[in-house]
């Protein structure tokens, strides 16, 4: 005979907001269930059940609201006790406030949390990690396959790369034995034939490593037979009117739906000219929690793109003001003498022309070191053990003042199951993500007039808890003083109009 019938979360006058029945009972019959609960409770004394002739209540208040057992009267009242805490633990992990429209947002995400808690009745013997695991049912054989993947597709670049050697080396021998030569490789725009393939896969690899994003294509106005990516959301509708037709309300989800700030998309600059060139860096940092900068590593690449041929045959002039040591590294098919004597890119051949309507790699630099001083933004985490638990103080310090850092988000893990943080100081605003036990310190603009800034709080917890902070962000200003100051005509050496868009983000940046 089962012995827990139902849980839910219900509003103080009785209305369910997300009930789960583990019985064959209709939605008749636990609303007014429900309904009666209120009316039952004695308020001139605090106790965790009420009773009926049928059933027991074993509930626990959660501000506005209560978590409600409904079990039978032969049921074991402590273990439906412990059944409870853990149903009160469960719903923070998924809601982040205890109130009825957020509870309404994630019932999906409690109702199967719930269903891993009890099974048939009966309490499962699991706790709240094991919970939260088999819910996000991470998988073994998934994280297996994807390592296969990434190995093949390693393996595929890197055949790539050598067919594309041997295909260069085939070239020089034609043009040694005074044949002519296929018309492949570098910029050479009028390869035909065979040698178109060779151009692509060698310009593929030498220009760039940035991945493109290919325009959506064209939707065909007749029927098509193919395979329907989206129609399972047919589905999901149809199920919604389904709920809405049973006089159910349907709120929208915005899971899933929030994305790191540094990770949208930017549009290009409205201003773009028949010259334009993307100025773009990536650092990889990784600090340790006592100090020193264990590593740091920033790539930065000059993408050169022409939309009219009448501007082929151009020189970008560049403005290096790095200090760090930057080591730089042209194109093959790049003039490198003529840059490195007056700094100018220009093709080795003259006559040729860049390719139009597409993005070339002209320039790229790296940097790696391990000086302290070049960190751009510092982080200080330094938890402090009390008695409830530890009181966190973290700060950051903006050390290149020429820097303008937009969409700041440092964020911090914190122990699960604990609740919300207590914050206590805090310069910008905070994001408490329950389900993934983040602390988010989001800051819109750190530069040199807003350089320092410093977030307190507190929390049940021990100091390795907060360990790794991570650190993502975007700025319009490059790290590197590299800039491209000029473009002219190589005939006449007349100015050229051109536009730049010039990014600096994050590939990792943590603190271990």
């Amino acid at each position: 005979m089962e012995v827990l019938l139902a849980a839910a979360v219900c509003t103080k006058a009785g209305k369910a907001i997300v009930s789960r029945q583990f019985v064959e009972m209709t939605r008749t019959r636990i609303e007014g269930l429900l309904a009666a609960f209120p009316k039952l409770m004695n308020t001139g004394k605090q106790h965790t059940f009420v009773e009926t002739e049928s059933v027991r209540y074993v509930y626990q208040p959660m501000e506005k609201l209560y978590m409600v057992l409904i079990t039978t009267k032969n049921s074991n009242i402590l273990e439906d006790l412990e059944t409870l805490r853990l149903f009160s633990r469960v719903i923070p992990e998924y809601c982040r406030a205890l109130e009825e429209n957020e509870i309404s947002e994630h019932c999906f995400d409690l109702i199967f949390a719930f269903d891993e808690i009890v099974a048939l009745g009966y309490r499962e013997n699991v706790n709240l990690a094991q919970i939260r695991t088999f819910t996000e049912m991470d998988s073994h054989e998934e994280k297996v396959f994807r390592a296969v993947r990434e190995t093949q597709e390693r393996e595929a670049k890197a055949e790539m790369r050598r067919k594309a050697k041997e295909l260069q080396q085939a070239r020089r021998d034609a043009e040694r034995q005074g044949k002519k030569a296929p018309g492949f490789g570098g910029f050479g725009s009028s390869a035909v034939s065979g040698g178109s393939t060779a151009a692509m896969i060698t310009e593929t690899i030498i220009e760039t490593d940035k991945p493109k994003v290919a325009p959506a294509p064209a939707r065909p106005s007749g029927p098509s037979k193919a395979l329907k990516l989206g129609a399972k959301g047919k589905e999901v509708d149809n199920f919604v009117d389904k709920l809405k037709s049973e006089g159910e309300t349907i709120m929208s989800s915005n899971i899933g739906k929030r994305t790191s700030e540094a990770t949208k998309v930017h549009a290009p600059p409205i201003n773009m000219e028949s010259v334009h060139m993307k100025i773009e860096e990536k650092i990889t940092l990784t600090c340790g929690r006592d100090g020193g900068l264990q590593n740091m590593e920033l790539h930065g690449m000059i993408m050169l793109r022409i939309s009219d041929d009448k501007f082929g045959r151009i020189r970008l002039h560049v403005e290096n003001e790095d200090k760090k040591g930057v080591q730089l590294q042209t194109h093959p098919n790049v003039d490198k003498k003529l840059f490195t004597a007056e700094s100018l890119i220009g093709l080795k051949n003259p006559e040729k022309s860049f390719p139009v309507n597409s993005d070339v790699g002209v320039l790229k630099w790296r940097l790696q070191t391990t000086e302290e001083s070049f960190i751009p933004l510092t982080i200080n985490c330094w938890p402090s053990e009390s008695g409830n638990g530890c009181d966190v103080n973290i700060e950051y310090e903006l050390q290149e003042d020429n820097l303008e850092l937009n969409d700041v988000v440092i964020t911090i893990p914190l122990p699960s199951g604990v609740g919300a943080p207590v914050i206590g100081e805090i310069d910008g605003e905070y994001r408490h993500d329950s389900r993934r036990n983040t602390l988010e310190w989001c800051l819109p603009v750190i530069d040199a007039k807003n350089k320092s800034g410093s977030l307190e709080f507190s929390i049940p917890g021990q100091p390795n808890d907060f360990f790794p902070v991570q650190v993502s962000f975007i700025s319009k200003k490059n790290y590197c003083n590299i800039q491209v100051t000029k473009v002219t005509q190589v005939d006449g050496n007349s100015p050229v109009r051109f536009s730049t868009e010039t990014t600096f983000l994050v590939d990792k940046y943590e603190i271990l």
